[in-house]
């Protein structure tokens, strides 16, 4: 995209096209948005290509998908449009060429310059969110599963006094050859009792 600019020489007026940098840089955000995208969710991803779940993700994401004028299933329908016919991904050309056709259906009162600037802007810096990751729970009945202190019988003696998992000990029976029956509470008392005598 290049910005038309006004450069004074010797009194006449010389028109020069000098590219626009603002442009230039909201580019380079889009660019690394769709990278960003691209690797979502998959750790062989190069950033070059973007599948078709990432690219729903994308306008789902950065509201290009609004619900009334653009919807999931035409999202989808540009993908299939713009992408080689064997190929199951877009590159970032074919990204372009998609955002070009969405734009007039999402931006209807503006001209298709100024409502490709505005699907731009919507995407620019942007990055995958994870809204709606599964979360842990934390409710009075997971408190009350997990409270070690109200477990009994033999759930009991897999925990120590704080709550600590006592590990193999806790879930095998491990013979102890003192003499005495397996989880006797007085243990090791009988020489005291003896003694006392």
């Amino acid at each position: 995209m290049a910005g038309l600019c006004i450069k004074y020489s010797t009194g006449l007026i010389d028109l020069q096209l000098i590219p626009n940098m603002a442009e230039s840089t909201n580019m380079d955000e889009l660019l690394q948005s769709f990278k960003k995208f691209a690797i979502h969710g998959d750790t062989k991803a190069t950033g070059k290509e973007m599948n078709g779940k990432n690219w729903a993700k994308l306008c789902k994401d950065c509201k290009v998908i609004d619900g009334k004028t653009v919807t999931g299933t035409d999202v989808d329908i540009v993908f299939t449009k713009v992408k080689a016919k064997t190929s199951r991904v877009i590159t970032y050309e074919e990204f372009q060429k998609a955002l070009e056709q969405l734009a007039p259906k999402r931006f209807k009162g503006q001209s298709k310059e100024e409502a490709l600037q505005s699907i731009y802007k919507l995407i620019e810096g942007k990055e995958p969110t994870n809204v709606g990751v599964t979360k842990v729970a934390k409710t009075a009945a997971v408190d009350r599963l997990t409270d070690t202190s109200k477990y009994t019988g033999s759930h009991k003696e897999r925990f120590d006094e704080s709550g600590k998992g006592k590990g193999k000990g806790g879930r095998e029976e491990l013979v102890e050859h003192t003499g005495y029956v397996a989880a006797y509470k007085n243990a090791g008392s009988y020489e005291e009792k003896t003694k006392a005598k």
